[in-house]
């Protein structure tokens, strides 16, 4: 019952930031330690909670994709975004596989979690301030270009450090190429499907046997939580977005980020 509590508490802090611009593993690497989580359970943990935020974002989308998909053969604007998807998805994925060992070695923890979260939220207070001095060239995610898509991609690589937020950095990464901030968004939902998915299924395919037959029921309550939570979520984003920018978001990430680095980072043991 305390590990089905702790996947609870899990499940909701994932649901609630794999898609805001906050950073689901820096949060999860933080909650994990305060609850008490072993490291090796924590880390397979992560990956299988997060299952239930992609199905969520597939879920919440589904009649687009499959749209999007049935016209990709006649409709060039379909076909594109497509493209720009498969683009997009390749160099994090690439630099992500090559440098795996090394990405956690050096920066799963706490320190780098909370220099991740300060940066991040730097970085969109000035994306916001430069974003309203231009103007926005792509306000329908089909007419995204291949060449916006790559640079998104190449974005993206900014999440492999914890923290950074994966949809911090394809957001920011839309607004700079010349997407308007809802169409950023969009484009940064759809590509996490491919990228969390495959992600986590390499992730969880190696460390699947390491999980005690004992603990899986507590896995499952906390997907279905994050997937509930996600659900909700997404929804919530999307018509925020619609309206307003990411600036409170970026002040969150700074006080959490100091906040870290004030209370958590001076604990003996913790690198």
């Amino acid at each position: 019952m305390d590990l089905i509590f702790k996947a609870i508490i899990m499940g909701v802090i994932e649901g609630l930031t794999e898609f805001l611009p906050v950073s689901s593993t820096g949060h999860l690497i933080i909650a994990g330690q305060l609850l008490g989580i072993p490291e090796a359970t924590a880390a397979t943990f992560e990956i299988f909670i997060q299952l239930g935020a992609i199905v969520a974002v597939a879920v919440y989308f589904f009649r687009d994709l499959l749209s999007l998909i049935k016209r990709a053969t006649t409709d060039p604007g379909a076909r594109q975004l497509l493209i720009g998807i498969a683009i997009a998805f390749v160099p994090a994925a690439l630099i992500g596989f090559v440098f795996r060992r090394q990405i956690k070695a050096v920066l799963f923890g706490p320190f780098p979690v909370a220099l991740a979260m300060v940066i991040g939220g730097v970085l969109m207070l000035v994306a916001e301030r430069w974003f309203k001095t231009r103007t926005a060239t792509v306000r329908s995610i089909e007419n995204v270009t291949l060449r916006q898509a790559a640079a998104i991609g190449f974005a993206q690589i900014g999440a492999l450090w914890p923290g950074m937020s994966r949809s911090m950095t394809t957001i920011v990464g839309g607004m700079v190429a010349g997407l308007d901030r809802p169409t950023a968004l969009r484009f940064s939902f759809y590509l996490s499907i491919p990228t969390l998915a495959i992600a986590s299924l390499y992730e969880l395919a190696s460390s699947l046997k390491d999980i005690p037959g004992a603990q899986i029921p507590a896995f499952g309550v906390g997907l279905l939580v994050s997937f509930g939570v996600a659900l909700v979520v997404i929804r919530f984003f999307l018509r925020y977005v619609a309206r307003h920018d990411l600036v409170p978001f970026a002040w969150y990430r700074i006080v959490v980020g100091l906040l870290l680095l004030a209370i958590v980072v001076p604990l003996p043991g913790i690198r």
